[in-house]
């Protein structure tokens, strides 16, 4: 271990690499402690032990393969699961284009067999290209002639309010 130390140690072309070396030869040549080891190579205590159970992986020939961060570790279906879940609803919603989430909602808490959060719904239909969109400012089935004859024609009520407003209140 100490031999893998100092040809690490040589050939270092990284920091991290050097400290890695360091973090074995400090304590058996020079008798610090892991604490001491950390605090001259600016590092926890922690992350010597790390350094130092890299080492001890390699000079035994058991390496793992580092685990990458990110990932759905805490995933409730796979994403076929998912895809195979959502058909009917995707099926239902192409004839109207609409997904209403409390059926969906109530849906998958059976399918997983336990309560579940609302976001997890709209986070499910986000990854599967659903989304929420915002309301239209007007009706897509209006009658824009009836509408705008409403709007020439109707009785403005702020012309009689005034009218009725004692003379006291007026500002003028």
């Amino acid at each position: 271990m100490e031999q893998e130390a100092m040809y690490l140690v040589k050939h270092a072309k990284t920091a991290k690499e050097l400290r890695t070396g360091l973090s074995v030869l400090l304590p058996k040549q020079h008798g610090l402690t892991n604490a001491g080891t950390g605090e001259s190579l600016g590092v926890s205590i922690a992350t010597i032990l790390r350094m130092q159970k890299e080492i001890r992986q390699r000079v035994n020939g058991t390496t793992e393969q580092k685990r990458k961060w990110g990932g759905r570790r805490r995933q409730l279906m796979t994403v076929e699961e998912e895809k195979a879940f959502l058909e009917p609803w995707v099926a239902e919603a192409e004839k109207g284009g609409v997904l209403i989430v409390p059926p969906i909602h109530k849906a998958l808490e059976q399918a997983c067999g336990r309560t579940i959060a609302p976001s997890t719904v709209y986070r499910l239909l986000a990854r599967h290209g659903w989304r929420k969109i915002a309301p239209d400012t007007y009706h897509p089935k209006r009658d824009v002639a009836a509408q705008d004859d409403f709007k020439k024609n109707s009785a403005k009520q702020w012309r009689n309010q005034r009218e009725k407003t004692p003379q006291t209140y007026r500002y003028e």
